[in-house]
This record gives structure tokens, sequence and C-alpha cells, in this order.
């Protein structure tokens, strides 16, 4: 007698899974949270006040960003090797005063405006990464944790910057450089198309090439990358030179929007940097993290900013939203931590 196999119909428990499994995966793209956490931002504060949502408000968004997003990166990569870079702040502020002093002898000396721009930027780039240098032949060789070796040249640079200006700032550099921050397409400068085109490099720099490799690398476990047979001390020494690159870039871009070179510039944003470090998704415990996700950090925090300020409301309260996206930054890598252990 021939049998045919009967189909059992399938169980509720079965049916649910794949949702869950799709809900569980969208959870676990951190990007794609930020991006609607950002969006439902963008419409909340446009519904508070319909201003916000405007090309004046967005190019002021940006303008801010610029500079955020640069120290940002910088320490990305740092937080990625398991490290800590508490002296970009100081170095934006620094590499700027340092710029505005050559910049200001030029432009008395009779030079044109756009050659004294240029030597300006190199100027911040070059005082950025010595600075950065500083940091690793001290973590390198004088043995010092990132923590307090960077912690140094934090209060060096900015005792520096204070000493060498007297709490001023230093103006009298080319005349047309502040107008270069004013929008140029829709809300965007040319500065920052220019940092949009500094981020597209640091995603390719990070995340396809043998750089952001040996950074992962060393970040998750630095002896075996030595094993591996990377030059460890090698590295390190360019990952701080490039934050301190991208800081001094960041003291340029501050150069450019107040039209000079102010010693506290880049005050207090090291925390900043590493909230949105941490916003995005980095792990401070090395090995972890993503340039898409750092910026839409940065993003998120100059929203925050320009939103508060402009529906009315105390922008210290900043402080406690950001403090609340940390900690819900960090809860949500810390399950995705368990649920891999527990797999």
């Amino acid at each position: 007698m021939a049998t045919t196999d009967v189909k059992q119909p399938s169980s509720p428990v079965t049916q649910v899974v794949a949702p869950t499994s799709r809900l569980k995966s969208a959870l676990a793209n951190q990007q794609l949270l930020l991006l609607i956490v950002w969006l439902v931002m963008v419409l909340g504060f446009s519904l508070k006040s319909p201003i916000f949502f405007s090309v004046d408000v967005a190019g002021n968004i940006f303008a801010d960003w610029g500079p955020l997003v640069l120290i940002a990166l910088g320490e990305l990569i740092v937080v990625i090797s398991a490290g800590i870079d508490l002296s970009v702040g100081a170095n934006v502020g620094f590499s700027g005063v340092i710029a505005a002093f050559a910049m200001k002898a030029l432009t008395t000396a009779g030079v044109a405006s756009t050659p004294t721009l240029l030597i300006g930027v190199l100027v911040c780039v070059v005082v950025g990464s010595l600075i950065g240098l500083i940091n690793a032949l001290l973590i390198n060789y004088a043995k010092l944790v990132p923590f307090i070796a960077t912690l140094v040249t934090l209060g060096a640079a900015s005792g520096m910057s204070l000493v060498l200006t007297k709490g001023a700032p230093i103006m009298g550099g080319p005349a047309g450089g502040i107008m270069l921050s004013v929008p140029w397409i829709g809300p965007f400068s040319k500065p920052v198309l220019v940092v949009i085109v500094v981020v597209a490099v640091m995603w390719a720099f990070l995340h396809k090439a043998r750089f952001g490799r040996y950074t992962y690398a060393i970040g998750s476990n630095a002896f075996a990358a030595r094993a591996a047979g990377i030059d460890v001390k090698r590295h390190i020494v360019k990952i701080y030179m490039l934050s301190g690159f991208l800081a001094g870039l960041a003291g340029f871009f501050f150069y450019l929007r107040l039209g000079g070179g102010a010693p506290t510039s880049g005050y207090g944003m090291e925390l900043d940097a590493i909230a949105a470090v941490v916003i995005g998704g980095a792990a401070l415990a090395g090995g972890v993290g993503r340039v898409s996700g750092t910026v839409l950090g940065a993003l998120i925090l100059t929203t925050v900013t320009s939103g508060l300020i402009i529906v009315g409301v105390d922008p210290s309260w900043k402080r406690v939203v950001v403090a609340v996206l940390i900690a819900v930054a960090a809860t949500l890598q810390a399950l995705r931590k368990s649920e891999g252990g527990a797999s």
C-alpha cells in the first residue's frame, strides 16, 4: 500500500522566527539606529520650530559638524587601536594659534591671501602631526599609557596656547579667509565639502586599506598582531600622527570660521569627539568601530546643540542628552557582546 507524506502545518513559533530575526538584525545595525535617531531629532525640532528645517540652520549644523567629525575620526582610529587621545581639543587650539601667527606675519609682509591660507593649513597639519608624534613617543618609549601621555600633551598644548596669546585671539590674517565659511552649495561651505572628501578618504583608509587591518588587529590583540609580523610601535606612531593631523586640520577650520586663531577654539572637544565615537558604536576596549557610525554620532551631537538653542531650551541640556545617548550606545554594545558570547 503506497504511503504519502502528510505536510504538517507550520507552528506559530516557526512563523515568527523570521520577523524576529529581522528585527534583531535591524537593532544590531547601530548605523541604522543612529540614522533613525537623527531623523527623529530633525523631525521633532522642526515640529517644535519650523525654522529648524531651513538651509541656514542646516548650514550652521554642518559648520559645527565639520571640525567635530575631523577630530572624532582621529579619535576613532586611536580608540580602535585600544588607545585614547585626550590632546585633540588642545591640539586644535594650539595648531590654529601657530598658524594664525604665521598668516599674520605673511599678510603684514604683503603676501596674497591664497598662498597665505595654503601655508596656514600646512602649518596647522604639521603642528598637529608633531603633537601626535610626541604622544606616540611618550607611549612607545616613555612607556606611558595613552591616557597619561595624551593628558600631558593636552596640558602642555593648552597652556602654551594661552602663554603665546595671553588669552586673546590672534587676528590680522587674510581678510578673505572668513568668507570661505559662507555656504556655497546649499548648506555646504567649501571647508565642509573638503571635510566630506576627507571623510570618504578616511573610510577607504580604515576599511579598505592595510592601515585599517593593522589598526583593528592591534586593537583586538596587540600581542597577536606583533606575532603576526606587524610593527606595533611604528603603527602606533602612524595612528597618533594621523589623529594629530586631523586635529590640526580642524584647527584651520576654526580659524576660517572665526577669522583668527583663538587659544580656546577646541576647548573640551576631546570629550565631544569621544562621545561621537562611542555613540557611533566604537568600543573603548579596542578593535571595534566604523567611520559611518562616528560621522552620524558627530552629526547627532551638532544637531542636538543647534536644536536646543532654536527651540529655546538651555544648551546645557545637551550634556544630559549626550549622556543618555552614550548610555544607550554602551548598552547596545554590551547586549550584542553578551548575545555573541551566548551563541
